[in-house]
């Protein structure tokens, strides 16, 4: 089973948003039994709030379900052994990990649009208001990642 976390730094947009596109992707391919999809925060400053409003609404628009139930919750040490893969939305995400990940020794740690051949960061519709641009830069992302594995 390959397990995969997604963070970023609220996990009340993007991450969450990951999260349930990867699942709906790999369910499409009838590919669940396969994975263990979760998603976490490097900060503490939304812990135990929904996703955001209109991150969901993105995710509908798109017909992605998400679990209404689903809360943000902060990455914790234990995450490195629990998962195989740890994709950050982006450079912020990557650098704060260290406080959780000192070291990354298996190589776990990877940047989201690397998958797809691009060293940059998610677009971060907390900033922007762009949702669409982040839904876009996940999909692509993720499929590349499920092509690649």
């Amino acid at each position: 089973m390959n397990r995969i976390l997604f963070v970023c730094h609220g996990n009340i947009c993007r991450s969450a948003m990951a999260e349930f596109i990867l699942k709906a992707m790999v369910k499409s391919r009838g590919s669940e039994d396969r994975f263990h999809i979760e998603s976490a925060a490097v900060s503490d400053e939304e812990m135990g709030n929904p996703i955001y409003p209109p991150a969901k609404r993105c995710l509908e628009r798109h017909g992605v379900w998400f679990d209404p139930q689903k809360r943000s919750r902060q990455i914790t040490r234990s995450d490195y052994g629990r998962f195989d893969t740890i994709i950050c939305m982006d450079a912020s995400n990557l650098r704060l990990i260290k406080r959780f990940f000192p070291e990354d020794p298996d190589g776990k740690v990877r940047l989201m649009m690397s998958y797809a051949g691009k060293m940059r960061d998610v677009a971060d519709p907390w900033y922007t208001g762009d949702f669409e641009q982040t839904y876009n830069d996940l999909t692509e992302g993720c499929a590349a990642m499920l092509d690649n594995n």
